[in-house]
């Protein structure tokens, strides 16, 4: 452990975690206290407040419009539309109230929290066009059940998508047109079915390639052309033996997945998916420099703890997991961005939003504490107006009673000043959010932890086509299919959130006939389960480079028990051709 280094026992997990020189420094300059929750389990705690893909039915509370919700009416929560959310038809000063100094003020949020109206989707819904059935997302066109995602047209299914056009069933791409079921892949052009490729144009079932043309089924390639499983072809003979191998119906689909699988085994994978980077550790990081223990982040400098940021920009941040855009100076907060500062214990803060504290859904904001639907306001505790002097009176006030009487959630963790708000508070079920998507819990498990657990919504329809009797080739598949009700081939006996049912849409029909590409048999919450196990997990362990002879060591999200190999970079690079 380095000099001045500290080990401490994280109060939830109970496990031994160590606060750096570094870390102290950054606590030290935003005037916080050292977190007693180690850094997973703050992970855990922001993500179980972050409902990416669980999409609800229900009507407006202020207009009584029909909408699509991230909350469901379980939630109790009071939920206006965005056009009404956005409208000045309210004022979250109207819902103010004074601090209650005999009472725990985290529950005292809570409270209000279940008062003043929320959106139903973290959207920028005036940039949307045709795309209703999204969240988390800005600047889309003619999109559907797209998830943490901005500036594509065309697009259905799939997650943390940009820049994107005409392509179904992705996770984590940027650049791409026509593509499908691609984990990880940037500027792509025709790929199917393949992980980490960039620059790729007629790409199928591929891992690490880059520069990289009609290729199948190949393996750290650079600038190739016509290969199969690694073996050169000319043009005219690639063209006759792919004929053979190509995605033409889900039995061939699923053979190819696993001789494909098999084939990456036998390559060395690099310890890390990054790019343009000085300084860095975690994983999935790009143009980053400073950033450590952060995952899928991009443009990220002087940060820790950092996971899902949007470019341009995020500075001097920890434990900040989502948004950014221009921001620095976040602690401990979820789905802030856009101009922010100096935002901690926060939940979705956004659009200039300076010094903000322990408060939820506020727009503009400066100097508040413990808020909620606040717009363009300051000097704000629990929504209600002070003066500047009165405000800061307060504020310390409520730090002092905060440490005093902390909040204690049901396992017995203590919430001083300092630590965001408990995960039993949050308004979602523990399998409605990304928590469950990166760190499983059965029910069981969840509720022995004290938190809730969304059963699933009441069904209205009849299954009409079971998955295993849709043809097999979509050339055999008429417009009836559109009509269909196709049962989910996991028949909701898995733990992802499987639908049991699904239909398909006539955008999408349209694509997997220009592509010739079979209708899939799994719904799309199943689907997006199959993708997450292709990325890696939000956790690095301690290895050792696996080349002969040697003996470098690293810190990668590839658990030691998995089949790849793995290298440092030099022994990497070695092996790429």
């Amino acid at each position: 452990m380095p000099d001045n280094s500290e080990q401490r026992i994280c109060q939830n997990c109970k496990q031994n975690f160590i606060i750096e020189p570094d870390d102290f420094d950054f606590y030290e300059k935003i005037k916080v206290p050292v977190p007693t929750f180690c850094p997973e389990c703050r992970l855990i705690r922001r993500l179980a407040w972050l409902n990416e893909n669980s999409l609800y039915k229900r009507n407006c509370d202020l207009c009584g419009k029909p909408m699509i919700s991230v909350f469901s009416k379980e939630s109790g929560l009071k939920v206006y539309c965005s056009p009404c959310w956005w409208s000045d038809k309210w004022d979250g000063l109207e819902y103010g109230i004074d601090f209650d100094l005999k009472r725990p003020f985290l529950l005292q949020v809570r409270e209000l929290l279940q008062k003043v109206p929320v959106m139903n989707l973290f959207s920028l819904y005036s940039s949307l066009e045709n795309s209703e059935y999204t969240n988390m997302v800005g600047n889309l066109k003619n999109c559907y059940m797209v998830f943490h995602s901005d500036a594509n047209e065309n697009c259905f299914y799939g997650g943390q998508i940009l820049n994107t056009k005409d392509s179904v069933d992705n996770l984590l791409i940027n650049g791409c047109e026509l593509c499908y079921e691609n984990v990880n892949c940037r500027n792509c052009y025709q790929t199917f079915f393949s992980l980490n490729c960039a620059d790729c144009d007629s790409v199928y079932f591929s891992r690490d390639c880059s520069g990289c043309s009609n290729c199948l089924g190949c393996v750290n390639l650079r600038n190739k052309k016509y290969y199969i499983f690694n073996k050169p072809y000319t043009k005219e003979d690639y063209e006759i033996q792919v004929k053979s191998y190509l995605p033409d119906s889900s039995v061939k689909i699923e053979d190819m997945q696993r001789k494909a699988f098999e084939f990456w085994k036998k390559f060395p994978q690099k310890y890390i998916h990054e790019k343009h980077n000085n300084n860095v550790s975690g994983d999935y990081i790009y143009n980053s420099k400073n950033t450590l223990d952060s995952y899928i982040v991009d443009n990220v400098e002087n940060s820790r703890f950092c996971a899902f940021t949007t470019p341009p920009s995020v500075k001097d941040c920890y434990d900040f997991t989502h948004y950014g855009s221009n921001a620095e100076l976040l602690y401990d907060s979820i789905q802030v961005g856009n101009q922010a500062s100096r935002v901690y214990f926060s939940w979705f803060a956004i659009t200039g939003i300076r010094e903000v504290e322990y408060s939820m859904f506020n727009i503009g904001c400066r100097n508040i504490f413990g808020s909620v639907g606040l717009k363009k306001r300051e000097f704000c505790i629990l929504n209600k107006q002070y003066s500047e002097t009165d405000y800061e009176k307060l504020r310390t006030e409520i730090i002092k009673q905060m440490n005093k009487q902390p909040h204690k959630d049901k396992k017995g963790n203590r919430y001083p000043y300092g630590e965001f708000f408990p995960i039993e508070m949050s308004p979602f079920g523990y399998n409605e959010t990304r928590a469950q998507q990166f760190f499983p819990l059965t029910k069981q498990q969840a509720q022995e932890q004290g938190y809730s657990w969304k059963p699933p919504e009441p069904r209205n329809y009849q299954i009409t086509i079971k998955s295993q009797d849709l043809p097999d080739n979509i050339k055999d598949v008429d417009d009836s299919i559109l009509k269909e009700i196709i049962e989910c081939a996991h028949q909701g006996q898995c733990q992802e959130q499987c639908t049991e049912a699904f239909r398909i849409i006539p955008q999408e029909l349209a694509f997997y006939r220009r592509m010739n590409l079979p209708l899939p048999r799994l719904c799309p919450n199943c689907r997006h389960y199959q993708r997450l196990k292709q990325r890696n997990p939000l956790r690095l362990w301690k290895r050792q480079c696996q080349a002969p002879g040697c003996s470098n060591t690293f810190e990668t999200s590839y658990a030691p028990d998995r089949p790849e190999i793995v290298y440092c970079e030099e022994c990497y690079l070695k092996e790429v051709v």
